[in-house]
């Protein structure tokens, strides 16, 4: 059973830092691309950040600057960590695996992050 398990979400006031992590088990972590998207409430899941499995990344504009995406193999775990937030990040933020052979994905069930003063 493949199961990846976000966490480290919550409220934080403008300008703050959050640190998301996804535990991943059920997949062989080092062959999978991972991302982190999210969905703010009435748009669309968008993608915020993406490492592959060389540990190349890339992120969506609006968090350039202010997000990094890391892993650790050793741990199967993907992070995210959020500085200089603002009420714009507000979304649920869901971690996203990627078989780079197959193409098969699975996502996780989302973290909630709040950004309010």
């Amino acid at each position: 059973q493949v199961l990846l398990v976000e966490s480290g979400g919550g409220l934080v006031q403008p300008g703050g830092s959050l640190r998301l992590s996804c535990v991943t088990s059920g997949i062989v972590f080092s062959l999978n691309h991972m991302g982190w998207y999210r969905q703010a409430p009435g748009k669309e899941r968008e993608l915020v950040a993406r490492i592959s499995r060389t540990g190349t990344t890339n992120y969506a504009g609006s968090v350039k600057g202010r997000f990094t995406i890391s892993r650790d193999n050793a741990k199967n775990t993907v992070y995210l960590q959020m500085d200089s937030l603002t009420p714009d990040d507000t979304a649920v933020y869901y971690c996203n695996a990627n078989q780079f052979l197959t193409a098969m994905e699975y996502w996780g069930k989302g973290t909630l992050v709040t950004i309010s003063s």
